[in-house]
């Protein structure tokens, strides 16, 4: 193991050991090409260990989780950089506390997820799933057509729990439509929210008011089944929800009620409780909902964006700079953490 290179541990979910691109639009090259920098793959299991960890630098992960456990063996990692921006399989305050700083992909993500949200948002007001159906069965299923009219976005509420990064981002694309937004975020920049002519609502409010409601927070332990019985129980049954986040959010099994008592009128799902499902998981067999397997935003350019903001995020560390989009931001002050910047600045910055 050199010490005159800067190591990088790439996951198995992006590049498998045997050299062949699981995630091909992920540009690699700036890391392959570079003689100072050895990039090496991390063994494919659910948990980055610790004495893989120590003799590394840098991790590139896609689902590996990180614990305390990870940084049980002393070392010089440093950066933990994830392909996209969940990171609840990360945790945070771990890597604080052993001067690693978690960096995230936000700019990789922001448009491809928005457009995701958009594209069910249009595909449920629509009930493009069912027409879909009756026009593959022939002259029975173009008869009844006039069934199955779609619900007009003019005047419509477009709501969003949480108005982050990509709940922004769906509020600038969904401007054309004539929709009246509203969000709940407690972190939201009101200016920011004035400016999109969103208007900021208690958390009742949002349930009650939205005709299509997008979740789009984090997970945490604030948010991990917010979208329960009682909150569905508020929502217009004429209303759709979208969840594009992560699946703990909403309590599906409430989900799974409230839909075939047809007491909301459908949702779009991009992520599920447990991914995959069991065969035998009762959401499949809704015909009121769109499922996704969790890679909706999954496009070429979301994947180019993504991998360059991890090759960005390394190399600022390797040359003794912070990274961009650090997850927690204390860690760049720690004493240990500018200690090795230094470090990393005087063996390969330029």
């Amino acid at each position: 193991m050199s010490k005159s290179q800067f190591r990088v541990g790439i996951s198995q979910g992006i590049r498998r050991a045997d050299g062949e691109m699981v995630v091909p639009e992920f540009d690699l090259s700036p890391l392959d090409n570079d003689p100072l920098i050895d990039c090496v793959s991390l063994p494919d299991t659910a948990d980055l260990d610790s004495d893989t960890a120590a003799g590394l630098d840098a991790v590139i992960l896609m689902l590996e989780s990180v614990t305390q456990k990870t940084f049980e063996t002393p070392g010089r990692l440093s950066l933990v950089a994830r392909f996209g921006v969940g990171y609840d399989r990360i945790d945070v305050e771990a890597c604080t506390r052993n001067a690693v700083a978690l960096a995230i992909t936000p700019d990789g993500v922001r448009r491809p997820v928005a457009v995701s949200i958009i594209m069910l948002m249009l595909a449920l007001t629509s009930r493009l799933m069912v027409k879909d159906r009756i026009a593959r069965e022939g002259a029975t299923g173009w008869a009844r057509k006039a069934q199955y009219n779609g619900v007009g976005l003019v005047g419509r509420t477009l709501g969003s729990l949480g108005m982050g990064n990509i709940g922004t981002e769906v509020f600038k694309l969904a401007q054309p439509f004539d929709m009246h937004f509203i969000a709940h975020d407690p972190y939201a920049d009101g200016r920011t929210a004035a400016a999109l002519g969103v208007t900021l609502v208690s958390l009742e409010d949002l349930f009650r008011e939205s005709d299509i409601l997008s979740v789009s927070c984090p997970l945490s332990e604030t948010t991990r089944g917010i979208v329960d019985g009682p909150m569905l129980e508020l929502m217009k049954t004429s209303a759709f929800l979208i969840n594009t986040s992560r699946g703990p959010v909403v309590d599906q099994t409430a989900l799974f009620e409230t839909l075939q008592a047809k007491r909301i009128a459908g949702a779009g799902l991009d992520v599920l409780e447990q991914e995959p499902p069991e065969d035998d998981d009762p959401i499949l067999s809704l015909d009121n909902v769109i499922l996704a397997p969790h890679a909706l935003c999954w496009t070429d350019q979301c994947m180019a964006g993504n991998g360059a903001a991890d090759v960005a995020a390394v190399q600022s560390t390797m040359g003794g700079h912070s990274p961009a989009h650090v997850v927690n931001p204390a860690v760049l002050d720690t004493p240990k953490f500018k200690q090795r910047l230094s470090e990393y600045a005087k063996r390969f910055g330029s």
